[in-house]
């Protein structure tokens, strides 16, 4: 029997097991949920439950980046508590996962967790992030990671409070001085700093802009009924470049400029005039800890007067 992707999700909902082990459970019990639910007890497989069953929303973010700048990987990892995610234990792991994940060719999170570890070949990714949950003794997770080439350019990184914040930004230029690294710290820590969801408007789906339209316009009207379809089509335009300024990284404001005017695009070109050689940045990434999660909220006191009891 074929064994999907949504069932070793529903094991490992269930039990609190890794992917990896939920699989071979699987596997080994023909799809039979309730059997593979007692073939990974009786291994001592599911004794993780009651961790795994913690939400895991801290963390940090680590990054990756070759020395010729040529490749970078991205990772966040997540811990349970601040505490654990400023151990010192727990950030040379997230380092080596990032270690990782500059080397591997996975391109999904399973066959990541799956790879040999690249610092004891003898355990998987997923076993050596097993054996850390025991060492420590708090839930933890790899969430995510992102490899990024840049074969005719340079990958530049920046790390935001610790690790609160991570980016990546790639461009194509034949000039990798100190300069053209410095440019392109400054592009990631807007990334950081703004957020944009796209690298310039040609990324933008035309899709998205036409349903905007659509949706502006009836707004447009009703602020203004009597208005001629030109006026409201022109106030349309005029809000959906104010939308693109803000979610488009080239079309942003640069948090540097001096004048309060001069944007991300316009700051790149004027460093690619003085260095001689053209940059264009190609794309970003960027990871914020515990982003989308659901943190838990609980009392610090009352919990250690729990534990104490």
């Amino acid at each position: 029997m074929a064994i999907s992707a949504s069932m070793v999700k529903e094991l490992r909902d269930m039990t609190g097991a890794g992917m990896m082990d939920c699989k071979k459970a699987l596997t080994n019990t023909d799809g039979d949920m309730d059997k593979a639910v007692e073939w990974l007890r009786e291994n001592g497989l599911a004794k993780a439950e009651k961790k795994a069953g913690r939400i895991a929303a801290e963390g940090m973010v680590a990054v990756n980046v070759s020395e010729d700048g040529k490749t970078a990987s991205i990772v966040e990892v997540n811990s349970e508590t601040d505490f654990v995610a400023k151990n010192e234990v727990f950030q040379g792991m997230v380092n080596s996962v990032a270690k990782q994940a500059a080397k591997t060719s996975a391109t999904d999170l399973e066959a990541f967790m799956a790879e040999p570890w690249i610092e004891d070949s003898s355990v998987t990714v997923e076993e050596n992030l097993k054996n850390m949950i025991a060492k420590i003794g708090e839930n933890m997770n790899i969430r995510r990671f992102q490899k990024v080439e840049a074969a005719n350019g340079l990958v530049v990184s920046y790390i935001h409070a610790g690790g609160k914040i991570g980016v990546l930004v790639s461009a194509e230029t034949a000039n990798t001085s100190d300069e053209a690294k410095a440019c392109l710290k400054d592009v990631a820590m807007q990334v950081a700093a703004l957020t944009p969801k796209y690298t310039s408007r040609d990324e933008v789906d035309q899709s998205y802009i036409e349903k905007e339209k659509e949706v502006l316009f009836a707004q447009a009207k009703l602020e203004k009924p009597d208005a001629p379809d030109k006026i409201i089509n022109g106030m349309v335009m005029g809000r959906i470049n104010k939308e693109l300024k803000e979610i488009c990284l080239l079309d942003q404001v640069f948090v540097k400029a001096e004048d309060g005017k001069q944007t991300v695009g316009q700051y790149v070109q004027t460093v690619s005039k003085d260095l001689g050689e053209d940059i264009k940045i190609t794309g970003f990434v960027r990871f914020e800890t515990g982003e989308g999660l659901e943190k838990k909220e609980e009392d610090f006191a009352a919990e250690v007067a729990a534990q104490m009891k």
